[in-house]
């Protein structure tokens, strides 16, 4: 695996413009929000009245993830997930949905129109995980990297 430096800096190159990083700062929180409030309703089973559902997955195998590469961000990142598990659930579904198309239309403009590039994730979908860490990590530095324009 990658260290977490070089995700961020690979990462990074994607997300050079201040539009760019702009729409992001907006699009990536709104996508994870809504995405697990949306697969917190898919229920996979019920374990002695415990109920796992596709959310709590993500969050866990995300989680482990987030611990190979970075152990302080990925207990910030756990915190955060947690509290996006339970408000995207009280989120209503359609409003979810509304708010998940949004998230993406704001990776997408500032994609075509400030980046002028594809996004990091369609060469390499780990980006997908890396990118909601790179904002946690520019609001709670912990991992530095080189001086990139803002």
């Amino acid at each position: 695996m990658q260290d977490i430096q070089a995700l961020f800096a690979d990462y990074a190159s994607y997300h050079k413009t201040k539009g760019n990083k702009a729409y992001h700062r907006i699009g990536i929180p709104l996508i994870v929000l809504t995405l697990l409030g949306m697969l917190a309703r898919v229920q996979l089973f019920d374990a002695g009245g415990v109920r796992v559902d596709v959310a709590m997955l993500i969050i866990a195998f995300s989680t482990i993830f987030y611990l190979l590469e970075e152990w302080r961000l990925a207990i910030a990142m756990l915190t955060v997930s947690v509290a996006f598990y339970f408000v995207g659930a009280a989120i209503p579904f359609w409003a979810n949905v509304a708010l998940f198309v949004l998230g993406w239309i704001f990776q997408f403009i500032g994609h075509s129109v400030y980046e002028k590039r594809q996004p990091a994730f369609t060469r390499n979908f780990v980006h997908l995980l890396v990118g909601p860490l790179w904002i946690l990590n520019d609001l709670i530095p912990v991992v530095k990297s080189a001086p990139q324009s803002r």
